[in-house]
Parts: C-alpha cells; sequence; structure tokens
C-alpha cells in the first residue's frame, strides 16, 4: 500500500484523504453488495411464493369451475351409454352454453385429437388438432388429450385472449370421460397474476434504487466529512510543522551561532594570545640582534615555543571540529584519542575500554557515536562533578553500543527523571542523532552518577572485513 502511494506521487494531504476514503468506499461498495445480493434472493423467494399463491389460487378456481360443469353434465352423462349421440349432444350444448367471464369457456377434444367444443373460438370446432402447439413450441392439444387419459391435470400454455385476440399464459385444467373417450376442461388467463408478479418486481427494483441511494448519500456525507475534517487536520498539522520547522531553524542557527562563539573564543583566547605572544618575542629578538644583545636567541627559542603551542593548539581546534582519526583509523582510535585528551585537559581519571569487531561502522553511525561521547564528555566536565569517567564502545548481534558513565550528581536536579526524556540541548542533540539512525538513547541519572547508554542498529554495520586486512580496520 506505501509503494502505491509513492508511486502515485501525491501529497500528504491527497494520501491522508485516499488513505481514510478507500475503506470508507470499499465498505460502502461491500455493503451495497451484500444489501443487493441479499435483497434480491428475498424479493425473488417472496415474489416466487406470491406468484405460487395466486397460481394456487386460479387452479382452485379452475377446479371449482370443472365441478360445477361436470355437475351441469353429470345426468346425461351417467346414464348414456358409450354410443349415445344424443346424450353426447346435449352434453356438448350444455358445455358450450357455460360461459363465464369476458374470456372464461369451456373445451372437449375427443382423444383423437377432433375438437367438439369451443364456443369462443368456433374455428377450431370439427376439426382435427393433433400436434397443435402454441407459439413458444409448447404441445397444447397431445398434452391436454394424454393428462384426461390419466385421470386429469393441469396443463400452462400460450393461447390467444377471446377479449383482446393476443396471446397470453393460460392455465388449463382438464379431466377425462373415459366412457366417450373425451377431454373436457377449462382455463383462465394469469395475465393478471402475472401483472401482479410484475408490479412486486418493479416495486421491490424501485425499493433497491431508494436503498442504493441512499447509502450513496450517506457515503457522500461522509467522505464531505472526511474532506472537510482532513481539510482543518491538514491546515492544521502544517501550521504546527511549520512551528516546529522554525524552532527547528532557530535551534540551528543558536547551535550554529554558539559553535561559532566557541571557535572565536577559542581562536581568541588561545591561538590569538599565543600568536601575540609570538610577535612580541620575535620583535625582542630582532631589536637584540640589531644591537648585537647576545639574549637574542632566548628570544627566538621563546618565539619557537609559542609557535609550537599554537600548533597544538590549532590541531585541537581542528580535532574537536572534526578528527582526523575518525576518518583514517575508525570509531575506537578516535574515542581513545578523546578519552586521553579529556583525563589529561581535566585531570578526571577516564578509561576506554573497547571490544575489537570485524564489522564496522558506516559514516553517519561513526559520527554520530563520536559526538555522543563528546556531547557526553562536555556536560561531565561542566556539570557533574565527576572524579572518574568510563568509555565502552562494542559490537554485539543487533548492532552496536557505546556506554558512557560518571559517578557525578547526576542530572536529575535539572528538572527531569531518572529515564524520563532529555530536556537540555546537548541531550537532545543526542537524542535526535541516534533516532536518525533508528537508534535508541537511554539515560540512567541518580545521585550517585549517570549512565548513557546510545544503540545503532545492525543496519549500520558493513559486512565483516577480510581477515588480510591490517588489524586496525578491524576496529570500529
Amino acid at each position: 500500500m506505501r509503494r502505491f502511494f509513492d508511486r502515485l506521487d501525491l501529497g500528504y494531504g491527497q494520501k491522508l484523504f485516499l488513505m481514510a476514503t478507500l475503506p470508507l468506499i470499499l465498505s460502502a461498495v461491500a455493503i451495497s453488495v451484500l444489501v443487493t445480493v441479499q435483497s434480491r434472493q428475498l424479493t425473488e423467494r417472496e415474489i416466487r411464493s406470491l406468484e405460487e399463491q395466486l397460481i394456487a389460487a386460479k387452479r382452485a378456481e379452475l377446479r371449482n369451475y370443472l365441478s360445477i360443469a361436470r355437475g351441469a353434465i353429470m345426468n346425461d352423462y351417467g346414464r348414456a351409454a358409450p354410443d349415445d349421440e344424443a346424450a353426447k349432444l346435449a352434453v356438448t350444448r350444455t358445455l358450450a352454453a357455460l360461459l363465464y367471464g369476458q374470456d372464461g369457456y369451456f373445451f372437449v377434444f375427443d382423444y383423437d385429437g377432433r375438437n367438439l367444443v369451443s364456443p369462443r373460438r368456433t374455428e377450431l370446432i370439427g376439426r382435427e388438432w393433433r400436434g397443435l402447439t402454441d407459439s413458444e413450441g409448447t404441445p397444447v392439444t397431445d398434452e391436454l388429450i394424454r393428462l384426461a387419459r390419466s385421470g386429469g391435470g393441469y396443463h400452462s400454455f400460450q393461447w390467444p385472449k377471446p377479449s383482446t385476440g393476443e396471446e397470453d399464459r393460460m392455465v388449463a385444467y382438464v379431466i377425462g370421460l373415459q366412457d366417450w373417450r373425451w377431454a373436457v376442461g377449462t382455463g383462465v388467463f394469469i395475465d393478471d397474476a402475472l401483472d401482479t408478479v410484475g408490479a412486486a418486481r418493479a416495486g421491490v427494483e424501485a425499493r433497491m434504487q431508494r436503498t442504493f441511494l441512499w447509502i450513496g448519500g450517506i457515503t457522500l456525507a461522509a467522505l464531505l466529512l472526511v474532506f472537510i475534517s482532513g481539510l482543518f487536520i491538514n491546515i492544521r498539522e502544517r501550521r504546527l510543522a511549520d512551528a516546529k520547522l522554525k524552532k527547528l531553524t532557530q535551534r540551528i542557527f543558536d547551535a550554529q551561532e554558539e559553535e561559532r562563539g566557541r571557535v572565536a573564543r577559542e581562536l581568541h583566547d588561545g591561538i590569538s594570545q599565543i600568536l601575540v605572544g609570538v610577535r612580541y618575542a620575535l620583535d625582542i629578538a630582532r631589536r637584540r640582534l640589531e644591537t648585537g644583545d647576545a639574549r637574542a636567541s632566548e628570544n627566538l627559542q621563546n618565539g619557537i615555543a609559542h609557535l609550537s603551542g599554537a600548533i597544538q593548539e590549532v590541531r585541537r581546534i581542528s580535532r574537536d571540529l572534526r578528527p582526523g582519526t575518525l576518518d583514517d583509523l575508525g570509531l575506537g582510535p578516535a574515542l581513545k584519542a578523546l578519552a586521553e585528551d579529556f583525563g589529561t585537559r581535566t585531570g578526571i581519571a577516564t578509561e576506554f575500554d573497547t571490544a575489537v569487531f570485524r564489522n564496522r561502522l558506516d559514516d553517519d553511525a561513526k559520527i554520530a557515536l563520536y559526538r555522543v561521547a563528546q556531547e557526553a564528555l562536555t556536560n561531565i566536565e561542566r556539570h557533574a562533578g565527576a572524579s572518574r569517567v568510563s568509555i565502552d564502545i562494542r559490537g554485539h548481534l543487533r548492532g552496536a553500543t557505546l556506554r558512557v558513565a560518571d559517578n557525578g550528581c547526576g542530572i536529575g536536579a535539572g528538572g527531569r527523571n531518572r529515564d524520563g526524556p532529555a530536556t537540555g540541548l546537548g541531550l537532545r542533540n543526542m537524542q535526535e542523532r541516534i533516532e536518525q539512525l533508528d537508534g535508541t538513547l537511554t539515560i540512567q541519572s541518580g545521585r550517585t552518577g549517570t549512565v548513557i547508554e546510545a544503540t545503532v542498529p545492525l543496519s549500520h554495520l558493513l559486512a565483516p572485513q577480510d581477515a588480510a586486512e591490517p588489524d586496525r580496520k578491524a576496529h570500529a
């Protein structure tokens, strides 16, 4: 997902809005699909149930009609012989007269397919209709005769509606008069039932569309709310970021000015005064040489000594700014030189210990750990009042760890908890340097002293060096 956003080349606010809206849109789509599927399933079950109930009512109506017709012809049919033509004629007349509604009538086919009664479609009477099918290819006559032979049943097919002349779906019920080999039946058109089912389906579709509109409206409102919230958060974050950036820029300027002031003081108080002494010594030596005074060589020696001191001071300042040992020999020798110089300058007993490890630190890690040690020693010199300091640097399976410990008064009196975040500028610089390397900085302070541990992860250690390389390259 992160790579996808990076490829889109979007701004922070756009990424935030996209990350907030994508789950919402996907959830709305999933809910819509789920509602649609379940609604359609429920609707189809309800519509099928309604259709079955309507058709069942039509079938029950057909049975009632046919029971009435059977009762009307029973006197003639029950007393007649199989070849009683007079009784057959009376029955056909009775059935032809039994009309109901605009389209209701009774029909009769003999088992050979010849139509005997069809009052609504008289053109069918007297003709044989075996093999008759409707517009959809459904057998009509043959199926009705088959049902009559088996005792009776229902059959559905397309048939012209007498009142309109157009084809509609008909459900017919037929029984057999086995003595006469007749199929007697009637049918009702179920277009009204189908219209009712269609209206129900259309109502469901309309409700589903309204549901979709509601879901879409709610989703749109939520997106608008997310957009407004994201815009507000973005503006607020920009203001906070600008304030932090200004604060950080000011801190950088302050640090630069502090460093420039320190270098300027050291140049003025150290090198400048030494060079002034050299100038006076050389000037006195020049005058004594002009007068032939034998003490001129003494003044030259003093000038040379002062000049050597100036060279040493320049080297010290250069080492404080960027020690050459760090680039040439590695972190271990640079920290050792720093510890020795600290002990010589302050008189504090300073111990340095390191374990040789063949994984060398990269440049960023070396500089960061060296500056942490340098800042820690500066704080010890200025504030701790310690008499003993120990520095330890070593590599391990998780990376590399620098440990600086002293027996001073601690830094808890400065308004900071023992394991809490650093509040001073120097301690904050330590924290930021290590955090930039994805490392950890822990500070434990009390009345018996302070321990600072800085750890950089294994990703900042280079591959092991070849054993044939000089031992110095095995140092950090």
